[in-house]
């Protein structure tokens, strides 16, 4: 058979082609599974003043091979800053060279006909803060959690704010997330993200009214700054949800513009507004203007605005300029325009260089997730994955494997470990539910969760074992008096987490994804760990040596159904 040329892929200037330092460069290719026999990489210095290039040849790993395609991947330390290069692909038979997304039989061509990275910008390297491959996050819904030590009245209350209605549905308060803080420690967790609780009137906080002040059914911007502060002095870290896709109908700049439509001085603070008088709608009527989805109270902002944008950037500093917080998460990230985007985080940069911005994105985020506009993203597409897998048993442990590894190679390397791992949050159903509530499934999600690459995030109450599938079961009361078995699971696999640092810092590869056997390693230093789950009635471990730190339903290198194994070994 001839090479399959139709599967072979490149970009440059990508997540197929990127630099990692000032003298370290990462290059990928795709080509069709088993296709080839070796893939080899010439590079040369771009700026050399020769009429032809001089090659270094190095061969490159085959570092994925799943039912769909191989993936080979170099990388490369020199000194260059400028580099041409080009791929030789051979598959026993022919040898074929690749560059400038041609084929050709010969690999001597024209300076400018190669593959270049034309300079290793430092502006435009992605660069990720050092303690995201240690965070682990617990993601805590405001309303939802505590309104003092191991306590939630989970009853509804309403104050005012300025003569604007501000409602909470449960009672929870910064105060409680404050006096619970020793619990979240202990479990095993250093970064806490809230979901909003800036002033707003649904009880979800996402339709804002004051953007630089506590909502008053949560507290004061006092009992915010003491829980940042203790939460700093505990050695964890604080993320809070920026909503700047829409405002709510009642913030001063709408209701400048239902009262003077054109004439006012907001009105193009905001997206489409559909005549030169917008109007709220009527009961039962759509609105006229562009909301977030058809919700007359968020409309839709322009982020364009300079006015707009300027002030939104004004926000991503002030919280961290007085409240010392650590980064953000953008609520509808994908509906906002890039170089808002852009703005924001460079004016979160210029005040707190370790901080970051993660973007509210529920598919593949390569676009966004640049260097420029923001680290990571929420990884719905792994919850996504898992669920297909685990709870549903949807696809099989090939694609499985094939699905993940496309997920990982979508971004450069640095950012994989930016990414923002959940199982389930505020907006989705509990992943325990949608495992009609099977602890073993359970337990395999979890351990996947907390041993891949990224930040893993949990939704407060999970570890308790809190169901849901609607919204109001998603979001219910946190429950800290009865200890559910997940309790002592997540315990557990958090603690396994902590004390391996190559499932924060490590490489990833796939062992085996074969038959219900689904195995990855970790490398780190001298660190290698293995990660096997299976779900059949039972399966070898292939290679089965080192030291098992941790296994449900394991015998001898046989692991049994819904059983797992984490082996280590010490090179």
């Amino acid at each position: 058979m001839t090479m399959n040329k139709a599967a072979i892929f490149h970009r440059p200037l990508s997540e197929y082609a990127f630099a990692i330092s000032e003298n370290e460069y990462a290059f990928r290719l795709r080509t069709a599974k088993d296709d080839l026999k070796y893939v080899k990489f010439g590079f040369a210095d771009r700026a050399t003043m020769t009429p032809k290039f001089t090659f270094d040849i190095r061969e490159m790993e085959r570092i994925f091979s799943n039912k769909y395609y191989d993936w080979y991947e170099i990388t490369l330390k020199s000194d260059f800053e400028r580099i041409a290069y080009y791929f030789e692909l051979n598959d026993g038979t022919e040898t074929v060279y690749y560059y400038g997304d041609c084929f050709s039989d010969e690999w001597d061509a024209e300076r400018p006909d190669y593959f270049q990275f034309a300079f290793n910008l430092r502006v435009d390297r992605m660069e990720v803060p050092e303690w995201v491959k240690g965070a682990v996050v617990y993601n805590i819904f405001p309303d939802s959690f505590a309104d003092g030590a191991r306590h939630i009245s989970g009853e509804p209350s309403e104050t005012t704010y300025k003569g604007i209605s501000c409602r909470s549905n449960l009672g929870g308060t910064i105060k409680g997330i404050t006096e619970n803080l020793d619990y979240i420690k202990g479990l095993g967790f250093n970064v806490v993200y809230l979901n909003p609780f800036f002033v707003a009137g649904c009880y979800h906080k996402y339709d804002l009214i004051d953007y630089f002040h506590v909502d008053p059914c949560r507290g004061t911007d006092e009992d915010f700054k003491e829980m940042v502060d203790k939460a700093h002095s505990m050695g964890m870290r604080v993320l809070i949800d920026g909503v700047f896709n829409h405002t709510s109908s009642e913030h001063e700049f709408f209701k400048d513009v239902l009262e003077k439509g054109k004439a006012s001085q907001y009105f193009d603070c905001y997206y489409e507004l559909g005549s030169d008088n917008p109007k709220f709608p009527g009961h039962h009527e759509m609105p006229q203007y562009t909301c977030f989805a058809y919700v007359a109270h968020m409309p839709k902002t322009n982020t364009a605005n300079p006015f707009l944008k300027d002030y939104f950037c004004k926000v991503g500093k002030y919280w961290i300029e007085k409240f010392d917080v650590d980064g953000w998460r953008l609520d509808v990230a994908n509906e906002v325009d890039d170089a808002f985007l852009r703005a924001f985080r460079d004016a979160v940069k210029s005040v707190k260089k370790e901080a970051i911005v993660l973007g509210e994105i529920w598919e593949n985020a390569s676009h966004y997730v640049n260097g420029h506009m923001m680290e990571g993203a929420m990884n719905y597409d792994f919850r996504r994955y898992l669920m297909q897998y685990i709870a549903k048993e949807s696809i099989d442990t090939e694609e499985f494997a094939a699905r993940i590894e496309n997920m990982l190679l979508r971004y450069p390397r640095q950012a994989v470990y930016s990414q923002l791992n959940l199982l389930d949050s505020h907006d989705v159903s509990r992943f325990y539910s949608v495992c009609d509530e099977n602890l073993d499934k359970m337990e395999q999600a979890v351990l996947l969760l907390l041993t891949f690459p990224g930040m893993p995030s949990i939704f407060y109450g999970d570890e308790q074992g809190l169901t849901g599938i609607t919204e109001p079961e998603y979001r219910r009361p946190m429950i800290f008096e009865d200890k559910h078995p997940l309790f002592e699971i997540y315990k557990k696999l958090l603690a396994l987490r902590n004390d391996n640092k190559a499932f924060g810092h490590g490489n990833f590869r796939t062992v085996v994804a074969k038959d219900g056997l689904y195995g990855f390693e970790r490398n780190f230093g001298n660190e290698s760990i293995r990660v096997f789950i299976n779900g059949t009635d039972a399966a070898k471990i292939p290679d089965f040596k080192g030291d098992v730190i941790l296994s449900k339903n394991l015998s001898g290198d046989e692991l049994k159904s819904f059983g797992y194994a984490v082996i280590k070994n010490t090179k």
